[in-house]
């Protein structure tokens, strides 16, 4: 489970630029992050669906028999199979970030959150897209992947993710099916039941799902409604609050970060900082004697 980085090309700057790549160890979703300047891609397919954010500088293509260019802050959308090449179109090359998801994902994120069996897969017209929607999520997405973020976090923003390009950029918007009254609090409930019960534990999605009683999308609008944070975040919550009583018993911040479910003391002391203000470190030394 997790994600595996490798790195190839060189240092920015020099010739060709660089690229960081990621992919998960159980599904087809896979983000690359990259800077090119001489780099030039044949044309090529995947098997996935590929959104990319253009940062900097700008990208030419062709595709679907005409050519296009991505500039700062526009999205690329390749339909599976879909040929493709790529090249710089600015002096100072590209730089870009792109998620794969796999169709199977996509059917099942989609069939999830109309809590019936997905119809036709979405497929995007234009190559080119802009909005700060489809942007946002995506990025957040990217940056879960490269980040090494927890497995409920990462369920989390693919989800948004792949709902947000269906819901702008495709042909056909996807549906969406909620709870509300007596049976958004219930489900609500019922997963932060076991969220107190078990925050250390490497929870996915469908383990909250399942004792809701409904769907992913479902529990997830349920619990951020009803409680002010999507599910991830109150799971977060619950090991930083575990970390501090470990570091007031007298545990080093590393063992503590450890302890609490963090993959590292760099992300904990990041959202420690984030919650409380202050370093693990900070927070230790602060006893009056």
């Amino acid at each position: 489970m997790g994600f595996v980085e490798s790195e190839n090309g060189t240092k920015a700057g020099a010739a060709n630029g660089w690229a960081r790549y990621w992919r998960d160890g159980s599904r087809p979703v896979e983000a690359m992050h990259a800077h090119f300047y001489a780099h030039v891609y044949t044309p090529h397919s995947h098997d996935t669906y590929s959104f990319g954010i253009t940062d900097a500088g700008a990208q030419s293509f062709r595709c679907r028999g005409a050519d296009h260019t991505s500039g700062a802050g526009m999205v690329m959308a390749f339909n599976p199979d879909e040929v493709h090449d790529g090249r710089a179109a600015a002096e100072m090359g590209y730089r870009y970030r792109i998620v794969h998801i796999g169709p199977s994902v996509v059917c099942g994120i989609l069939a999830d959150a109309a809590d019936r069996p997905a119809g036709a897969m979405p497929l995007f017209v234009q190559p080119v897209l802009s909005g700060p929607v489809m942007t946002g999520a995506l990025s957040r997405l990217h940056g879960a992947l490269a980040d090494s973020a927890s497995r409920l976090v990462r369920e989390e923003l693919l989800t948004a993710a792949v709902l947000a390009m269906a819901e702008h950029g495709a042909t056909r918007a996807p549906r969406l099916r909620t709870l509300a009254g007596r049976a958004q609090f219930r489900a609500a409930h019922r997963a932060r039941t076991l969220l107190d019960a078990a925050f250390l534990e490497p929870l996915a999605a469908n383990d909250l799902a399942e004792a809701a009683g409904c769907s992913r999308f479902a529990l997830y609008r349920a619990f951020r409604d009803q409680y002010g944070m999507p599910p991830s975040a109150y799971q977060r919550l619950l090991r930083l609050r575990h970390a501090r009583g470990l570091l007031t018993g007298g545990m080093p911040p590393a063992d503590a970060a450890a302890a609490a479910g963090f993959s590292d003391q760099a992300h904990f002391n990041r959202w420690f900082k984030r919650a409380y203000g202050i370093t693990p470190g900070t927070f230790s030394r602060a006893v009056l004697r």
